[in-house]
């Protein structure tokens, strides 16, 4: 905790002596002067999905102007320069690139929104903060857990804004629930509880090929070591891929797996779990996916708090859409999408609530505000709550991917004296025998162990530790390669 206070006031006064890209300004001082400016200039980058979603952000406040596109892909790139030149107005001057470096080097950018692949989103915000620039990174704000160190040590070097996309951040129902937990109004917590249960399809096999002559491959795979490009890593299915996504756990269920970080009483927040375990499997698919489609995981903090995860996938009739974050409390009671269920009477307390204050303006909104003021304790989700929140994710994919092959029934959990948890993984293993077809003793879940991190130094100790810690980092291509978090 006393790191994160040196972290908050340190981006708030800005850091002397600190050489704000080429113009020499402190974020503070840089803040002043985007504040009596129209607009901030900002560069969009990664165009499919969730860069959309940026452009149609970001073109909606007046006080922005889109100045640069970047994409890889030269036809999305140029599909997306004719979009914003058709709406006319300040948008229609955009520039393409494909290549970010070069954005950077322009003085007269002010911010760098990120929605490429999940490989490239720390490097991205550490070049941002090399440059001086803020940025907008979307979820999760990185793909491993050491380069995610490296992130957060520039936003804290260069004192620069950076707001992770977890949009629940920026919603007030979701920040007034967090008070109400936070403050005890249902008595202690138990359980933090996230799924990211949508229905998805296989993918199916992709020959290796030579990537099309609109995609810059060396450009696109970056720092990922990537022997051969397949059309199942573009656009889309790369998420699916563990040399460039996390899987469903750190893709959609990032949003869930940060909220579920958020209501953890304030005296674990910005730590990381004591162990953590998953297990779960690739089930009715033939495919080329590597990343698990069912999965059930779980993390215990040093309060003894915990948090369980669940993704479901594979569709199946009766199908039951599940993409939220449920509560336990010591005395029973449950929070369910937002609703008090009581257990032998208990009700809510009467108690003084401290409110979870948020920018407003929404997500891009408050990102702009943030960046006017040069103020890193008003983005909602700075990257140090980005870096504690994505990687209770990595260390749930790091037990599943070292996992063992296990029959499928309902003996496969490992979870001791935790009597809750084998409910809820009792209620995932029977949509996935009777809903999705899983037969009993004829298939096989992966079963990963239980891991041990040290959250001080940021690596695993005891049973297993070897393999694990070698997951904390990827393998990366020189050209694209990080500094260490001293000399960032």
């Amino acid at each position: 905790m006393n790191e994160r206070r040196s972290f908050l006031r340190k981006s708030v006064l800005g850091t002397a002596g600190i050489s704000m890209g080429a113009l020499g300004f402190s974020a503070k001082s840089y803040g002043a002067i985007m504040g009596a400016n129209d607009r901030l200039r900002i560069a969009v980058c990664g165009l499919n999905g969730r860069g959309k979603s940026h452009i149609g952000g970001f073109t909606a406040l007046d006080d922005v102007e889109i100045a640069y596109l970047v994409d890889p892909d030269s036809q999305v790139l140029a599909e997306r320069l004719q979009s914003l030149k058709d709406g006319g107005g300040v948008h229609s001057r955009a520039q393409g690139e494909a290549d970010v470096r070069r954005v950077l080097e322009d003085r007269n950018i002010d911010a760098i929104t990120v929605a490429t692949p999940n490989h490239w989103h720390s490097l991205m915000v550490i070049w941002a903060a090399q440059a001086g620039k803020h940025c907008y990174v979307e979820k999760p704000a990185s793909h491993d857990v050491y380069e995610g160190r490296v992130a957060l040590a520039a936003a804290q070097k260069y004192g620069i804004v950076v707001q992770h996309g977890a949009q629940r951040r920026s919603e007030s129902g979701w920040a007034r629930q967090i008070s109400d937990i936070r403050s005890g109004k249902y008595g202690k917590m138990l359980v933090s509880h996230g799924f990211a249960c949508k229905p998805r399809a296989g993918i199916g096999h992709k020959p290796y090929t030579v990537a099309p002559a609109n995609l810059d491959w060396n450009l696109w795979k970056g720092p990922a070591v990537i022997d051969r490009f397949h059309e199942n890593l573009v656009h889309y299915n790369w998420h699916w891929n563990w040399q460039v996504g996390n899987g469903e756990l750190n893709n959609q269920g990032t949003h869930q797996l940060d909220v579920a970080y958020w209501a953890l009483d304030p005296e674990v927040a910005n730590t990381h779990p004591k162990r953590v375990m998953a297990m779960g499997g690739r089930f009715s698919w033939d495919d080329q996916g590597q990343t698990p489609n069912t999965m059930f995981a779980i993390a215990e903090f040093a309060n003894g708090q915990q948090v369980f995860f669940n993704v479901r996938n594979v569709n199946h009739e009766g199908y039951v859409h599940e993409v939220t974050n449920r509560f336990y409390f010591e005395d029973g009671g449950k929070l369910i999408d937002g609703e008090y269920h009581s257990h032998n009477g208990s009700q809510p307390r009467n108690v003084p609530i401290t409110e979870v204050k948020i920018t407003p303006g929404g997500s891009y909104g408050s990102f702009v505000a943030a960046c006017k003021a040069g103020d890193p304790m008003m983005a909602n989700g700075n990257m140090y709550d980005a870096h504690y929140s994505c990687t209770l994710g990595h260390l749930m994919n790091i037990s599943y991917r070292l996992g063992e092959k296990v029959p499928f029934n309902a003996k496969a959990g490992r979870f001791g004296d935790n009597p809750l948890a084998y409910e809820e993984f009792m209620k995932i293993h029977a949509i996935a025998r009777d809903g999705m077809g899983v037969p009993e003793d004829k298939a096989d879940y992966i079963v990963g162990p239980w891991l041990e991190f040290d959250g001080d130094a940021e690596h695993f100790v005891g049973d297993h530790s070897v393999e694990a810690n070698r997951l904390l980092y990827d393998p990366r291509n020189a050209e694209f390669d990080i500094p260490s978090p001293k000399s960032v």
